[in-house]
């Protein structure tokens, strides 16, 4: 059974900057979430027209536009390479999870997902790579 689920991501001291809402099994582990909300993220823009991509982790060539990360030539994101990146910088605290206001400690951790789990994405540093 799947459940809606809502991430969002802060930066600082609670400073909300990106909401997502998407379907997951009830039982997977953090790796897998963060797989699934990469592989999310990613399909909504490759189908869009937009020139700005708000993910977890940017590509290589984004750059700083007006606060927001504008890809420099129009193309397709590769979620399965974002969702790696995603993955190593979860393992070096690039970033951590909150789930119903508790730390995530491992990639491997099995989250219970309910109709009111509260997951937060919590950035410490603008992360870019690939």
């Amino acid at each position: 059974m799947s459940v809606k689920l809502t991430v969002v991501d802060q930066i600082g001291a609670g400073k909300v900057v990106n909401e997502l809402v998407f379907e997951v099994a009830e039982n997977l582990t953090v790796r897998e979430l963060i797989r699934k909300r990469v592989f999310e993220e990613v399909t909504m823009f490759n189908l869009s027209k937009a020139e700005i991509y708000n993910g977890l982790v940017q590509p290589a060539d984004a750059e700083v536009a007006l606060n927001s990360k504008r890809v420099h030539r129009r193309r397709e994101i590769d979620w399965e390479e974002r969702a790696e990146v995603a993955v190593e910088a979860f393992e070096q605290n690039g970033f951590f999870i909150l789930v119903d206001d508790n730390q995530i400690e491992s990639l491997d951790d099995v989250i219970q997902i309910r109709e009111n789990t509260r997951i937060e994405f919590v950035k410490l540093v603008q992360l870019v790579g690939g």
